[in-house]
């Protein structure tokens, strides 16, 4: 393969026991992306410059806000907020001359094709769906070289709804016909049989609200209301440990 291999996350992923293993790989991604954006490196003009252009989502500036270095934050948003007003004046000054707005009164003035891009563009993001996308290659690579790893598949406890389309849809890039149709039922026995586990542990979950049901033994239910918003809508947020 081009891209470097990442098999030990990989496989400790899919050791760790939990609900989506590629969940957990992102939550892992998303940490370290953190840590390196507050760490040393905000120092580096190369870093600096890739966060002045890019920013961040709404989810990860609330992240960083939390994190302990407020003074790296701050240095990090003023000279990306004095990138974007250098870039939106210069927009504004070129499109409010008369002939240009006399010819242009028709057109959009790009003002918010600009901001839509902001919004759509995020420093860490992009570092994490960098790593990720390498990590997706490794485990269609091991599935094919490794004897072991389809194993580890099938004994885990499955995957979230996204990620399971995820492996599905992208499986016919990396696998032959019967690999492919291997993987593939791998793939969908697993999903399947721990989504009904997760139904039943959430209803359970339910019938615990129930006075009828109030002495009853809680089972594996306790936790089911993270457990199935990780299943079911897939996240990375620390709120939901994997």
């Amino acid at each position: 393969m081009k891209e470097q291999l990442y098999t030990i996350p990989v496989t400790d992923a899919f050791e760790s026991n939990c609900e989506c293993p590629l969940c957990k790989m992102k939550q892992e991604l998303e940490k370290n992306a953190i840590e390196y954006t507050l760490g040393p490196s905000y120092m580096e003009d190369d870093n600096r410059a890739m966060t002045d252009e890019q920013g961040f989502c709404e989810q990860h500036i609330q992240k960083l806000y939390s994190e302990k270095n407020r003074l790296g934050l701050a240095l990090i948003l003023s000279t990306h907020m004095a990138k974007v007003t250098k870039d939106l004046k210069k927009q504004t000054d070129s499109g409010s001359t008369g002939s240009s707005f006399l010819k242009r009164k028709n057109d959009t003035s790009g003002i918010g094709t600009y901001v839509a891009s902001l919004q759509r563009n995020c420093f860490i993001c992009n570092r994490i769906n960098k790593t990720f996308d390498r990590y997706i290659d490794t485990i269609f690579h091991l599935y094919k070289k490794d004897s072991t790893f389809p194993e580890k598949i099938i004994t885990s406890k499955g995957f979230c709804t996204y990620h399971f389309a995820l492996l599905y849809d992208r499986a016919p890039e990396f696998l032959s016909k019967d690999t492919l149709l291997k993987f593939r039922s791998d793939l969908q026995t697993v999903y399947f049989t721990n989504m009904e586990r997760m139904q039943e542990d959430i209803e359970w979950f339910i019938n615990k609200f129930d006075y009828r049901y109030q002495n009853e033994p809680w089972k594996n239910a306790k936790d089911a209301l993270p457990r199935s918003i990780l299943k079911s809508h897939s996240t990375i947020t620390p709120d939901i440990q994997l």
